[in-house]
């Protein structure tokens, strides 16, 4: 049945993606000699989901599919930008940068060019292109757009922010802009990836490492990603939600146990015996959203060891494990991320899945057997638009390898972009 289907989808190459940015900004009059391009990838969080924003500890790696900004300066302090992916531009000054407006692709760059000049005395503005092969949703496009205006309005104005910089800089930006209250994993994968290697993050500490596969490891491992198909924005959904019930779990467990109550309590704050102790007498909700929190912090230093011994099986299990948390404890999940969940889950070949990024909306990510990518696309295509038929035409399935982090590109030698 699934031959019928559209195939696997395939991006169009790095380079004629850039080609095309150039063409328009060329298009619009931009010297060619002016031009700049930064890449910044999309990523994958395969263990340490939904704890950032409670100072937890996460993995995350980037992935060889990324948002692509080709950009110039502008002398006047205007910002002019074109996405290649959403209608309209973004059209301001650096002297009078709009509030932001629900729904609207261009609060990014005015939430980048905002953060910067709280800080900064900016001269110019840019004129930019931005675009991105892959779906939106769950793999961090917002975290790795406000990236890519943050450097290429640093670069404009030779700034020369540090990536710990750049990653309180991204935070600015989500949480007071766009008012999203998330924490740093995402910013965080996104600068500071290595190539074939888990990025360990500690968001209490801010302490960022890298873990990398061994290289006797003979499990070869794909990163296959499934857009579902559903793309809402993420201020729409319960993610803030989630969050202040995570804060309100902190704040319940640290007065029970007798202890100070900080006004950013965090579920860091609270030894795992605590809640042991007292997890009990917890409202219900609050109860399973610190279950999960606890629950993921073992599973991520699990994970540590699996990865760094070249474990993929004993990884991916984790990773299915975290997955559960997320539906039966974080309760987070639309109908069609827990049906492609449990598709992959069940389906020979996959080391691990989960949900990708918030878990509201998006897609599904999964470690594969690259030796197993025919039958993984044949029981997608077979089985999720049968349960899911209003996302028949959306869905689509994506193999990717890991990637590095962030940074500007460069032509090839004595070429011009």
């Amino acid at each position: 049945m699934h031959n019928s289907l559209p195939p696997v989808k395939s991006s169009l190459p790095e380079i004629e993606q850039i080609h095309a940015l150039v063409h328009r900004l060329i298009e619009l009059g931009v010297d060619r000699s002016s031009i700049q391009v930064v890449k910044a990838p999309l990523r994958i969080c395969p263990l340490g989901a939904h704890i950032d924003h409670q100072l937890g500890i996460v993995t995350g790696m980037t992935i060889d599919q990324s948002v692509l900004l080709a950009f110039a300066p502008t002398e006047d302090g205007s910002v002019y930008v074109e996405s290649q992916n959403f209608p309209g531009a973004a059209n301001f000054g650096l002297s009078e940068i709009p509030p932001r407006a629900d729904g609207d692709w261009a609060n990014y760059v005015r939430g980048a060019a905002n953060s910067l000049q709280q800080q900064y005395r900016l001269r110019k503005g840019i004129v930019g292109v931005i675009g991105g092969a892959m779906p939106i949703g769950g793999l961090s496009s917002s975290a790795a757009v406000t990236t890519a205006y943050l450097l290429a309005i640093e670069t404009v104005n030779e700034l020369a922010l540090s990536g710990r910089e750049n990653v309180e800089m991204c935070r600015l930006t989500e949480n007071g802009y766009i008012g999203l209250n998330n924490g740093i994993l995402d910013q965080s994968v996104i600068l500071f990836s290595e190539l074939d290697h888990l990025t360990r993050i500690d968001c209490e500490t801010v302490k960022i490492s890298q873990l990398p596969a061994p290289s006797s490891n003979n499990q070869p491992y794909e990163i296959l990603v499934v857009y579902s198909g559903v793309s809402d924005s993420l201020t729409g959904t319960d993610y803030n939600n989630r969050v202040a019930e995570c804060r309100s779990a902190a704040g319940l467990l640290l007065k029970a146990d007798g202890r100070s109550v900080p006004e950013d309590a965090r579920l860091r704050h609270v030894p795992p015996a605590v809640f042991e102790a007292y997890g009990a007498t917890m409202p219900d909700a609050l109860k399973r959203r610190a279950k999960h929190f606890f629950g993921e912090m073992d599973r991520v230093a699990a994970g540590e060891v699996a990865w760094s011994n070249g474990d993929m099986e004993t990884f991916g299990r984790l990773v299915n494990e975290s997955g559960e948390s997320s539906v039966r404890w974080y309760e987070c999940g639309s109908p069609q991320l827990i049906t492609l969940y449990e598709i992959l889950r069940d389906t020979p070949g996959v080391y691990g899945t989960r949900f990708s990024g918030a878990g509201f909306r998006g897609s599904c990510v999964a470690l594969i057997d690259p030796s197993y990518r025919e039958l993984i696309a044949g029981t997608i295509h077979d089985t999720y638009p049968t349960k899911h038929p209003e996302e028949a035409a959306k869905y689509s399935i994506h193999f990717c390898h890991a990637d590095g982090g962030a940074r500007l590109l460069n032509p090839s030698q004595g070429e011009q972009w």
